[in-house]
């Protein structure tokens, strides 16, 4: 290495300095050293513990390399290294006015109800369930509390809601939508009521003279799924989604799984270390999750005691994704090769269409249309096993009803489904 020096040796200790200060705001020593005969000028940066910006774009020295935060990885970062959680900062403007007394009570009749808290609690106040949850700071409700009970938390977090989409052929072919809002102590149950009025079926059969109508997918298995995607949700990112296909449902939300955690570690016995410690609190003592993580576990035993294909996990896109699948519905459609489920089910088949009341029959057909808005009277009859007349007859009240409508000639057009 050759030493070159400096010109200008007392201009460049002033420059020099001034320059890193107003393009980063580290403030270095600048030293004058002479080295073989000629001017040379040392600078030296204190180690820092926090992201420095650079003409806009923050970087952050981890060992050898260098990482760029941007967005929500920045705020994150920001908010660990200074020892805080997202959930914990009171949000501004927010009074216990814009607390939900209707949230607050549901969730303390579950809390009570599953003995993680005291009968007393319903004395009392709103403010004191908030402090006892470690929810409430100098009197103002934080994130958390707003996002867990307030009346419309949208209104200041807009991607607190939940996505949901029917989708055909692929990801461009999107046939219906819902966006559940409000609350995220009350959410799953909106979203489960939309899923099995609208998205899932619940093929009947019989047990005995006793009439089932279960859930396609293991009920308390699917809750725990959304729970899970809630509680561990990065708060402030982007919106839970869940993509319901034909074979399968995906549900994927935002935040990676924690540091040295894999798949596998959710599979087997670990500890739990969620992402919002506090809300994961309030959703346990409400006994919605578990404890000790061993949500994944009743999952799978759930599946499992059910003789369906269980659930896949993946860390994918920044978020951790559920992979769901619909054997059930497939094996009801009839293109899908039957699988263990359907042989240990032989002794509750499936009800017949033709012996369907005719409401279920209507809402059958509705499903069926929103799958192929092309499909034919024929092609309906054949797939319900029903004669022509019998569906006619359906088609027509369905009309009558303001459900459908159809667009284009008698013989051809489409069929649309009216939400």
């Amino acid at each position: 290495m050759s030493v070159v020096g400096v010109d200008n040796l007392h201009k460049q200790l002033e420059d020099i300095p001034n320059m890193i200060i107003s393009n980063t705001g580290v403030f270095p020593e600048t030293n004058h050293l002479e080295i073989e005969g000629k001017d040379v000028i040392e600078i030296v940066i204190e180690p820092c513990g926090m992201p420095i910006s650079y003409r806009g774009v923050y970087y952050y020295r981890s060992g050898a390399t260098k990482q760029e935060f941007r967005g929500t990885a920045l705020h994150q970062f920001l908010l660990k290294k200074m020892g805080l959680n997202w959930e914990d900062i009171p949000c501004d403007g927010v009074t216990l006015d814009d607390i939900d007394d209707g949230a607050i009570e549901y969730f303390l009749d579950h809390a009570i109800g599953e003995g993680r808290m005291e009968p007393e609690s319903r004395k009392s106040s709103k403010e004191e369930v908030l402090s006892n949850l470690g929810l409430i700071k100098d009197g103002t409700p934080t994130n958390g509390a707003v996002l867990l009970f307030g009346k419309y938390p949208q209104r200041r977090f807009v991607t607190s809601s939940f996505k949901i989409g029917r989708f055909g052929a692929d990801d461009a072919d999107l046939l219906s939508q819902d966006q559940i809002e409000g609350n995220l102590i009350q959410m799953t149950d909106r979203i489960m009521q939309v899923l099995s009025s609208k998205y899932l079926i619940r093929p009947i059969h019989y047990e005995g003279l006793q009439r089932k109508e279960p859930l396609e997918i293991p009920e308390d298995a699917l809750r725990e799924i959304i729970f899970n995607s809630i509680v561990h949700k990065l708060q402030f990112g982007t919106w839970n989604q869940m993509s319901i296909y034909d074979d399968h449902i995906r549900l994927w939300n935002e935040g990676v799984l924690p540091e040295d955690y894999t798949v596998e570690t959710l599979m087997s016995k670990h500890t739990s270390k969620p992402r919002n410690p506090k809300m994961a609190q309030v959703f346990y003592r409400a006994g919605f999750i578990e404890a000790w993580g061993r949500g994944y576990e009743k999952i799978m035993k759930a599946f499992d005691k059910a003789n369906l294909k269980r659930p896949e996990f993946t860390v994918e896109q920044g978020g951790v994704t559920a992979t769901i699948y619909r054997e059930i519905f497939m094996s009801v459609r009839g293109d899908a090769n039957p699988s263990q489920a359907d042989i240990n089910r032989t002794k509750t088949e499936l009800k017949p269409n033709q012996n369907r009341t005719k409401t279920e029959q209507k809402n059958i057909i509705i499903e069926l249309i929103r799958e192929n808005p092309t499909i034919t009277r024929v092609e309906l009859a054949e797939k319900m096993e029903l004669h022509e007349s019998s569906v006619q007859r359906r088609l027509e009240a369905l009309v009558k009803e303001g459900k459908l409508r159809h667009l284009g000639p008698t013989n051809g057009g489409i069929w649309e489904v009216i939400e």
